[in-house]
């Protein structure tokens, strides 16, 4: 007897919509995406995001929970991320280079601060995982870099160009025919999706819309979040860079064509009005004290977005006969969204296999 197929639908066309829309439509599933807005200029806090996959950076704020999980999905990425350039022929620019945290001297507590933190969380024994730098060690892997004295390398982290990964999906997903509905509002229940279009009916429902499901899922918030592009040829480093700082911490991500992606604030707001003074002078002085050059750098673009979070900032994940809500990824999207995902696969097999036995 064939297997037999499920009618899925999927609303919320962000990173982990994309992601688990793809999924499951390579498993021969039928697949509806609704997302609120256009595919192809996607708006929400996956496209603002830097696509940092850096589970012992986020550590030192987070519960150990998102570490595991960002392992986890460390491990999936190099895979899922071949099968899509694979299948749709184009360069998603996935980085496994490690990444550099660095302070200046008179925050070199900092550096050790971190490291403290970590064994703490993870054990002394896993300090392997942190390699120490000192100027030369430093300026080999950074050579931008040679004006600070210490950094720690972080091996095992990635990241990837988002602006790359949900185009790409996108094509993966309309070449494994799955119905798109764009511009399409929609809301979940059991076994079915309201919209403009009507009552549909589906095996199983999967909520995936960030703010847009703040009414069903208790104490989700959104938090601001303020992102900077700049362009230079002047500076050219090789992997994600973090500043730590008493007051902030910096990321700086560096892109192609000579770009730069710097962050991050993280405001309890749900204000989406354009990006402040004070974070554009606090992320650019900040910048501009890793390198000198960076001060003839040219502002390209600004981006400001929401990010989904829970109380405990940990992700929901509920599930009830006929629909699963998947939300409050906060920050931590392109870290835990794999995780995420593979866990739902899980869900859909055991519901593929429950439902065969029935029919």
């Amino acid at each position: 007897m064939a297997e037999r197929k499920l009618n899925i639908a999927v609303a919320g066309a962000g990173l982990m919509g994309r992601l688990l829309a793809w999924r499951l439509s390579e498993k021969g599933q039928q697949v509806s995406l609704f997302e609120s807005g256009s595919l192809e200029k996607p708006a929400g806090a996956c496209h603002t995001a830097a696509g940092m996959i850096s589970p012992l950076s986020e550590l030192f704020h987070c519960p150990l929970p998102i570490y595991q999980l960002g392992m986890q999905s460390l491990q999936l990425w190099p895979s899922w991320v071949s099968r899509l350039e694979q299948v749709t022929g184009t360069n998603v620019d996935y980085r496994e280079k490690g990444s550099i945290l660095i302070a200046h001297p008179q925050d070199r507590n900092e550096l050790l601060q971190f490291q403290q933190e970590l064994d703490a969380k993870l054990g002394s024994e896993n300090r392997e995982q942190l390699q120490w730098l000192d100027n030369n060690s430093l300026r080999h892997l950074e050579p931008e870099l040679e004006r600070f004295d210490h950094g720690l390398f972080l091996a095992s982290e990635a990241d990837i160009d988002n602006r790359k990964l949900l185009p790409v999906l996108l094509q993966a997903l309309r070449q494994n025919r799955v119905q798109l509905h764009e511009n399409t509002p929609a809301e979940c229940a059991p076994g079915t999706v309201h919209s403009a279009h009507g009552t549909e009916s589906f095996d199983l429902v999967i909520d995936t819309r960030g703010l847009g499901a703040k009414k069903q899922i208790s104490g989700l918030r959104g938090v601001r979040g303020e992102v900077m592009v700049v362009e230079t040829p002047e500076v050219q480093l090789n992997r994600p860079v973090r500043l730590l700082h008493p007051r902030y911490q910096l990321y700086a991500v560096p892109r192609a064509n000579n770009q730069t992606v710097i962050g991050a604030t993280e405001i309890e707001s749900e204000d989406l009005s354009p990006i402040s003074l004070r974070s554009t002078m606090e992320l650019s002085s900040a910048l501009y004290s890793i390198h000198p050059a960076f001060a003839e750098a040219r502002v390209i673009e600004t981006r400001v977005n929401c990010r989904p979070a829970t109380m405990d900032n940990l992700p929901a994940v509920e599930s009830e006969p006929g629909l699963m809500r998947i939300n409050g990824l906060f920050r931590h999207g392109y870290l835990l969204a794999p995780t995420l995902v593979a866990q739902a696969e899980i869900e859909v097999s055991r519901l593929t296999q429950t439902t065969q036995q029935v029919t």
